[in-house]
């Protein structure tokens, strides 16, 4: 049986109150589906029944539940395109500007698993060995505490490492362990992982040089987006670069469009 309309929208309204995320009608079956593995791990009989208890303000259960709701897909060099311009362009542009500096700084928005960051890391460690002696710090942000938890792991499925990651890639950067595959800690050590809910204040950040924030926004209405990249240009330094989700635009926000092969990259305007 559907879940109810009421249900949804007490789901629907902790999930936009807790993580600023819009859900519209028609997204009961990804709510639903979401929440049936918590009714086991939870200890409940039902997706009623669990939801009738977040209705009594239980903060455990919503932030659960929130948790839940804001796990995304993802997967290594998702959306080949943005990896060959950074590969071809941007990282050549930052090695040639920050040479004085020997140091680079990115933001990688809403992390889910890591896929994201880590597949950076991998590209900037394999195909800039002239950096491996710069300080570099990947910094990857979500709100689910327990992907967090996942991506500071560094352990990935079978299944996960065959969705993008090039097999040479693979054997020189993971060890197998069981049935999965563990990030080598010259990889790991590349990457700090923080909790960050980006309708909420941000908390100091340093200077970034690129930031990605891909796929995200258009969970988000329009005064939030606006906030979000607000805050975004604080912290990109004045030539940095800004990576969004392809159907994603900064509009009226004061970044420039940069068409670059198949996909595009933002800058501050000056």
């Amino acid at each position: 049986m559907p879940i109810h309309p009421r249900d949804f929208e007490v789901v629907c309204k902790a999930i936009a109150e807790d993580a600023g995320i819009i859900l519209r009608p028609g997204k009961e079956y990804l709510v639903e589906s979401r929440l049936v593995p918590l009714v086991k791990s939870e200890g409940y009989d039902s997706v009623e029944g669990l939801i009738g208890h977040l209705r009594t303000g239980s903060r455990h259960l919503r932030a659960v539940v929130v948790d839940a709701m804001t796990t995304n897909e993802t997967s290594f060099f998702r959306d080949a395109a943005p990896f060959e311009i950074i590969q071809e362009s941007v990282l050549p542009s930052l090695f040639e500007s920050r040479s004085a500096t020997k140091s680079l700084r990115v933001w990688c928005a809403a992390s889910s698993s890591g896929q994201e960051p880590v597949s950076l890391a991998l590209l900037i460690r394999d195909r800039f060995p002239q950096m491996a002696k710069w300080d570099i710090k990947i910094t990857a942000t979500d709100i689910s505490e327990s992907m967090l938890e996942r991506c500071r792991e560094g352990v990935y499925s079978q299944l996960e490492v065959a969705r993008g990651l090039p097999s040479p890639l693979l054997t020189k950067y993971f060890n197998k362990r069981g049935e999965a595959w563990q990030l080598r800690d010259e990889i790991r050590e590349m990457i700090e992982y923080r909790r960050l809910n980006l309708a909420n204040r941000f908390p100091p950040m340093p200077q970034m040089d690129m930031v990605m924030i891909r796929n995200v926004l258009i969970y988000f209405d329009d005064e939030l987006k606006e906030q979000i990249l607000a805050n975004i240009a604080k912290v990109l330094k004045p030539d940095g670069f800004l990576f969004l989700g392809s159907t994603e635009t900064p509009r009226g926000a004061g970044f420039l469009r940069v068409k670059a092969h198949r996909t595009s990259y933002y800058q501050l305007a000056a």
